[in-house]
């Protein structure tokens, strides 16, 4: 480890080391480049100022260049004004010919001079312009590969240097870690040989233990047990197995996603052959216009039946998922719902064999049409061929899917061990009819754009054929669905097909099946029976809502008890009432006795006397206590005979009763009544106060709760109040200190701004004089 490490870090040194050179050469190389820049920048800037004076120049020529051209032009006037006073006063003319031919001689000459000197300054400027224009671009040119070299050497010194310091930060870091690495080898590696010591102990000990065991299990199995049951695989075959009911739930939900992807294969099928039957209808012969051919209405015909052939497909899948629950055993032998869908599958595809013929001829017929061109006709017969491969494959499924059939109806036909090889094939058989329907979809909408493409085309037909290459699509993406489905399950297939065992593979019967389902539901019973109702508690939340009722109710404790003692009394107090109230009823009942063995004397005595009122009165004033009766004799107005009237007064309340109205049980019964009512009313307005008092207690104390809620609740909100209050001041501090340094910054930048317009005030004198010495200089050169 140390000899690596070493030899890294000198691969490391070296290459830092190289990395040093090469940047000191960049860096040489940099300055110098930058020397070169100056230097051509100062170049630049002296055959800036000599275009400078080049185009002073020029402007002055140009400028005496315009004057002479003037003067030119004034030359040449006068001279035919001269020329047209000549012819006129030619005859009156007294200077000599001689004369006027010596002045036009000398404007000649002076006119030559001119010209010559304007040509001779215009290619000067012209030559000086396009040396000067040369030169500049060539030191412009300069410049920009001077600038752009010493960018590109800036950048790579930028990237050198940063990739230097980035490497030996890595080469550090790689080193801490490295020796923080080899710490921890180190130290793993002292604990490593401490535990293999330890391994090494226990290892002999528990090799001295399992030996001694395994001596001891031999010697009892050889003393022991007389025979081996396991020894013979075919005599196992007897046993009964246990029941997986995780390979029945994950079967259920594989025949359930069968079931699903079956349900779409049938209605793309249904949709495919009635779209079918449409286009067969209208195309290439459109039956409403005119008949079709004999073929075309045979194929039609045999379209028009395909749902007895498809659905019965859908209702075989959904009787074998309905067979497949949780207590049942799944295997290739007692699937035997599996044998119907074999059937429909078997029916559907004798079917397609039927149709095939008529589907190849009714493509042919569109091939031999008038409208059908040579792409067309390829297509025609491409899809001829996928056809007869949809029928030959959905026939090899078929096949395979019978021989699956065959181990619940005649299981000696199909050994199980041929069941793996019967699955795989199956999945490839699925795959290649995926393929085969691609190819489908793919040939169909080819064909669908050229016949759009027809003159002869109708709505009709375009909508038909829609309708078919999506009825395709649908077909293809469902049988590649299906083909996936049966690859991956294909492990569970094939390990489903048998059951395993510790002594082989062996396979399931029904019996067997049977037997294991019986002795499942003897356990499950068993089991049941053993199972002991729980006591009935209280579930733990309801127990917590039913304590926090309890810590929030209005009524505590020692309310509770008050009430009880409060109770308590009165019951005390009612009790004691109904003892005296059952002691004057046991007297009465004594009085009444009497009473009524006297007034059974006195009848027999007093029988039609009219002095009977008189003993009644008597008798019945005797029943009311001295202390509480009054007497009042009253003649009556109306006959002129006395009447005694009786007052009884007491506790409970006044009876008033007169002796010609009332007899022995009416005056009983009106006493009883009385009291009793009273009684009645008394206890009621008794609970009322009680009750009224019980509920006053119970909302002061809720009043007095919710007003130390409320205290507690004014705390926190001055507190928060208070924190609020703060926040606000801090807030209105920082909101003085911002205003303040922006009040600052606008100061500035208006003490920044004058100093701005006077510097621009100064530039535009400068400016303006510089422009008036300018004038000044261009007047005294027109006047020279």
């Amino acid at each position: 480890m140390a000899a690596d490490l070493q030899g890294k870090y000198q691969k490391l040194a070296q290459e830092y080391s190289k990395l040093r050179a090469q940047n000191q050469v960049l860096k040489k190389g940099v300055v110098d480049e930058q020397a070169n820049s100056a230097a051509l920048k100062e170049q630049l800037k002296m055959k800036e100022q000599s275009l400078r004076k080049l185009q002073q120049e020029m402007d002055s020529l140009t400028f005496r260049n315009q004057q002479l051209a003037k003067r030119v032009e004034l030359l040449q006037e006068e001279l035919t004004a001269m020329e047209a006073k000549g012819k006129k006063n030619k005859k009156s003319s007294d200077s000599p010919p001689q004369l006027r031919q010596d002045q036009q001689n000398v404007f000649d000459e002076d006119l030559q001079k001119k010209i010559e000197e304007n040509e001779r300054l215009h290619m000067q400027f012209f030559e000086a312009d396009e040396q000067h224009k040369q030169i500049e671009t060539e030191l412009r040119k300069r410049l920009a590969v001077l600038e752009r070299e010493t960018s590109e050497h800036q950048a790579v010194v930028n990237s050198l240097t940063q990739k230097y310091t980035e490497t030996v930060e890595k080469l550090q870091n790689d080193k801490a870690k490295l020796e923080v690495k080899s710490q921890a080898l180190e130290r793993e590696a002292k604990d490593c040989r401490l535990r293999t010591e330890e391994c090494q102990e226990q290892l002999k000990t528990l090799h001295t233990d399992l030996s001694s065991k395994l001596a001891d299990c031999t010697g009892i199995i050889q003393e022991k047990i007389p025979f081996n049951d396991t020894k013979c695989c075919h005599l196992s075959g007897l046993n009964v197995l246990p029941h997986n009911r995780r390979r029945q739930l994950k079967a259920r939900d594989i025949a359930g996603q069968a079931l699903a992807f079956l349900q779409d294969l049938v209605a793309s099928l249904l949709n495919f052959h009635t779209y079918m039957e449409q286009r067969v209808q209208i195309f290439p012969i459109d039956s409403a216009i005119d008949t079709i051919s004999p073929l075309n209405q045979k194929f039609s015909q045999h379209l028009h039946e395909n749902a007895v052939y498809v659905r019965p497909l859908e209702e075989g899948m959904s009787h074998l998922f309905e067979s497949i629950t949780e207590d049942t055993v799944t295997i290739l032998e007692t699937a035997v719902q599996l044998k119907e869908f074999s059937d429909h599958l078997t029916s559907y595809t004798c079917f397609l064999n039927k149709i095939l013929p008529y589907q190849l001829k009714s493509l042919e017929e569109e091939c031999e049409s008038s409208t059908c061109t040579s792409a067309l006709m390829s297509k025609n017969m491409e899809l001829h061929k996928d056809f007869k491969q949809m029928t030959v494959m959905f026939k090899k499924v078929q096949t395979y899917i019978s021989l699956l059939a065959l181990p619940s109806t005649r299981p000696e036909v199909l050994p199980p061990s041929n069941f793996s090889a019967v699955f795989t094939q199956l999945a490839a058989a699925f795959h290649g009819l995926h393929d085969v329907m691609k190819d489908l979809s793919k040939h169909y909408s080819q064909k669908s754009t050229l016949e759009q493409e027809l003159p002869t085309a109708t709505e009709k037909l375009r909508t038909t054929n829609e309708c078919i290459l999506s009825s395709v699509v649908a077909l293809t993406s469902v049988t590649g669905k299906i083909a996936t489905y049966f690859s991956n399950n294909l492990d569970f297939f094939t390990a489903s097909a048998s059951s395993g065992t510790k002594e082989g593979v062996r396979a399931l019967n029904p019996l067997t099946a049977e037997c294991m389902l019986q002795y499942k539901k003897k356990a499950a019973s068993f089991v049941k029976s053993l199972k002991k109702p729980c006591p009935e508690s209280v579930p733990y939340k309801e127990a917590l809502a039913n304590r926090r009722i309890l810590l929030s109710s209005t009524e505590s404790r020692e309310g509770l008890a008050q009430q009880v003692l409060q109770s308590q009394e009165k019951i005390t107090k009612l009790e004691q009432e109904k003892e005296h109230w059952m002691l004057e009823a046991q007297l009465a009942k004594i009085k009444l006795e009497k009473e009524n063995q006297r007034i059974a004397d006195l009848e027999s005595q007093l029988q039609g006397a009219l002095s009977g009122q008189t003993v009644l009165s008597d008798v019945t004033l005797e029943l009311i206590p001295s202390g509480s009766k009054t007497v009042d004799r009253r003649e009556d107005p109306a006959t002129g005979e006395l009447r005694d009237t009786v007052r009884s007064a007491s506790l409970i309340g006044m009876v008033t009763f007169s002796n010609a109205e009332t007899s022995d049980e009416s005056l009983e019964g009106l006493i009883k009544n009385h009291y009793m009512g009273r009684i009645a009313e008394l206890t009621t307005q008794l609970q009322i106060a009680d009750s009224k008092s019980v509920h006053f207690y119970a909302e002061c104390r809720a009043l007095v709760k919710r007003l130390n809620l409320a205290e507690k609740s004014r705390e926190v909100l001055t507190e928060d109040l208070k924190l609020a209050n703060q926040n606000i001041s801090r807030l209105q501090d920082e909101l003085s200190t911002t205003k303040r340094s922006y009040e600052d910054q606008l100061s500035m930048m208006s003490d920044h701004l004058c100093s701005m317009n006077e510097t621009l005030s100064k530039q535009k004198e400068e400016i303006d004089t510089l422009k008036m010495s300018a004038k000044g200089t261009v007047k005294k050169n027109k006047s020279r």
